[in-house]
């Protein structure tokens, strides 16, 4: 638009500057500020407003010189002219450098203010992410201390019945040494002390019945001894300190065997009683309440006892070929008779930092695995 409407407003400008510069008292700079105005709306700028005027006053000036003055005074004149004429343009451009002052502080200060609600959010997304932290934390702990919290009712619920099996055992251990000793031990002792009597009160008896009589005494003498050594090997086998485990382990399944009819097998590595007192221990514990079990519940005809050695590790099996049962999580929980003889076959093992497994199905064979520190 700028080049189309050029050459008309040169003439313009070319006329008002001649006007101008024939009469410049009657020229009011009205004239001069409505061609400025007139640029302006054309696109034209400072630098090509002076081309116009250069070229036009150059124009003028070469013209024979019908206005009577000097070139001198001409060129001051245009030169008025002109400056009246680019104030509508430089006073646009005066405008919009101010409004591109205020547009440069108004988008300084939209960068900054950018910028703060960047930090802001910055901040805010790590408050975000620390809540989420926290929550998930709080969320992890929760199950934890709800996981926690039912192991812990449920250790409860296996210590209670342990304890009260514990009771109940000692009550029945109680109750049967007592009728063993009411039964066997004294009835044993009444009758030396009849045999005693008859002696001190028979007068004419001959010396072969007398010594009869003794031997007799002598005989009932010695069965009460090996009752009371019976026992106190059942507390507490005096062979385990003195002669080690596995000659335990052989008189126990040698008995087992007696009073059962369950076939018995013992395999064992001699190294194994270099384990300390408390080791061995647990582990002739193990055999009995396993074999006990054996006894009492699987209807088995052959049980077998295997202790080997598994690197850092001393391993014992007890097998049996009869009938086994379901082996789940509440294997423990103490809600059939059986599985009290398991839950203390667990403690006692977990106390010397070991490890205990059962293996069986229903209807077919049971193996209880130990596995200790060596």
């Amino acid at each position: 638009m700028k080049t189309e409407k050029l050459p008309a407003f040169t003439r313009s400008y070319r006329l008002a500057l001649s006007k101008f510069l024939k009469d410049p008292d009657d020229q009011e700079p009205v004239a001069a500020s409505k061609l400025g105005r007139r640029a302006l709306s054309i696109g034209l700028e400072t630098l090509d407003l002076a081309k116009v005027h250069e070229e036009v006053r150059g124009t003028i000036m070469s013209l024979p010189n019908k206005m009577s003055r000097k070139p001198e005074v001409l060129i001051h004149l245009a030169g008025k002219f002109f400056a009246e004429a680019v104030k509508p343009i430089e006073l646009t451009h005066q405008n919009a450098q101010e409004g591109n002052e205020k547009l440069k502080s108004a988008v300084e200060t939209l960068t900054q203010r950018t910028k703060e609600l960047s930090e802001s959010n910055r901040e805010l997304q790590q408050e975000i992410d620390h809540r989420k932290s926290v929550e998930e934390s709080l969320r992890i702990s929760e199950r934890t201390s709800s996981d926690l919290l039912e192991k812990s009712l449920q250790l409860q619920e296996e210590l209670r019945l342990l304890s009260r099996r514990l009771l109940t055992v000692q009550e029945e251990e109680r109750k049967r040494i007592s009728r063993d000793l009411h039964d066997l031990v004294a009835q044993t002792l009444t009758n030396i002390n009849l045999q005693l009597a008859t002696l001190k009160t028979t007068t004419a008896i001959n010396a072969a019945e007398f010594e009869k009589k003794i031997e007799h005494t002598r005989h009932l003498v010695e069965k009460s001894v090996e009752l009371v050594h019976r026992f106190a090997r059942e507390l507490r086998p005096a062979l385990l300190d003195d002669l080690g485990l596995i000659s335990v382990l052989q008189s126990y399944l040698k008995s087992f065997l007696e009073n059962t009819g369950i076939r018995t097998k013992l395999t064992a590595f001699a190294d194994v009683e270099n384990l300390d007192n408390d080791k061995r221990t647990v582990l002739f514990r193990v055999a009995q309440e396993a074999l006990s079990n054996v006894a009492q519940h699987a209807k088995a005809s052959e049980v077998e006892v295997t202790i080997e050695q598994r690197g850092k590790l001393v391993s014992m099996e007890i097998h049996d070929n009869g009938e086994g049962f379901e082996v789940g999580k509440d294997m423990f929980s103490g809600k059939q008779g059986q599985r009290l003889g398991l839950l203390g076959i667990r403690e006692r093992v977990e106390m010397i930092d070991g490890s205990f497994s059962v293996k069986s199905t229903p209807g077919k064979e049971t193996t209880v695995s130990v596995e200790i520190p060596s």
